[in-house]
């Protein structure tokens, strides 16, 4: 009998997956492929989680069969557990999201790649944040930050391990700014900006879009800054009368979120400080930038 994947019968995933009959993802599977885990990360990123919470049972079998099978089956086996623990982070299950996160760790482990155990950190430090104790939250940043020392061991890492650098600094950014700790937030987040550059010299492989780029920094940029409260801290510091203070924590915003500065609110404490202290260096052009619409 011909060998199947787990995603047998030549069925295309993309838009189109979501047609598929369960029959299809319920057949017998033998081994796991690239391509299956391909198909279960497309269905995640279109959202389509009802989906993927069906058809994800053949691919964990056949993911615990695939890490017995040397280095690039355990590589294949830790992307499914990947997929499935943030699965079940956007079902709010966060104690299954630590059980899978748990299996694709030590699976990485055995497969030796550090691409894949950063992306087993990643997907452990959500689980890990929401317990709401600080020791996981040091696991989490703990394992964050050995995953990206060990992805820039190397003298000229690849686009694939800066990529992946980068994304665990920015998660180790987002995990630190929810503990409230804002100059760990702020080391990681610009670690993740000069991944990026870095990144961006590197050539781009067509049909692959890349996960770490300027935009998605500033998206978790707007998360970071609001987890810790610095334009919060810019309107108590108005209150106070501390506009040059004010003016600093509005220019870290535009820093790492510059959409989050052009939000009505942030540009009417920009406004604020502006009438209170328009000598401050860099005001003029900061307000320009952020405050007055173009005509």
């Amino acid at each position: 009998m011909e060998r199947r994947s787990v995603l047998a019968a030549g069925a295309a995933l993309g838009a189109g997956a979501l047609a598929v009959s369960t029959a299809v993802w319920a057949a017998p599977a033998p081994r796991l492929s690239a391509g299956d885990v391909a198909a279960g990360r497309r269905l995640f990123a279109a959202g389509a989680y009802t989906r993927l919470d069906q058809v994800l049972p053949p691919l964990l079998e056949a993911a615990a069969r695939s890490a017995e099978r040397g280095p690039a089956g355990a590589a294949l086996a830790a992307d499914v557990w990947v997929l499935a623990s943030q699965l079940a982070v956007k079902q709010g299950a966060t104690e299954a999201a630590g059980a899978y996160a748990a299996q694709a760790g030590a699976t990485a482990t055995r497969s030796g790649d550090p691409v894949v155990l950063a992306a087993a950190a990643r997907a452990a430090a959500t689980p890990l944040r929401r317990t709401g104790r600080t020791g996981r939250t040091d696991e989490a940043l703990h394992l964050l930050h050995q995953a990206r020392t060990h992805l820039m061991a190397g003298a000229r890492p690849t686009a694939a391990e800066l990529e992946a650098a980068g994304m665990a600094a920015l998660t180790a950014a987002y995990t630190a700014a929810q503990a409230h700790r804002p100059a760990l937030a702020r080391d990681f987040a610009a670690q993740a900006e000069e991944d990026t550059l870095r990144l961006a010299r590197h050539p781009h492989t067509a049909g692959r879009p890349r996960e770490l780029t300027a935009g998605q920094c500033a998206l978790y940029g707007i998360g970071i800054h609001r987890h810790l409260g610095d334009v919060d801290t810019a309107r108590a510091l108005l209150d106070a009368g501390d506009a040059a203070g004010a003016f600093a924590q509005l220019r870290l915003v535009e820093a790492a979120a510059p959409l989050e500065a052009r939000r009505p609110a942030v540009r009417a404490l920009t406004a604020r400080v502006a009438e209170l202290r328009p000598d401050l260096p860099g005001l003029h052009h900061h307000t320009q930038r952020t405050v007055v619409s173009p005509l």
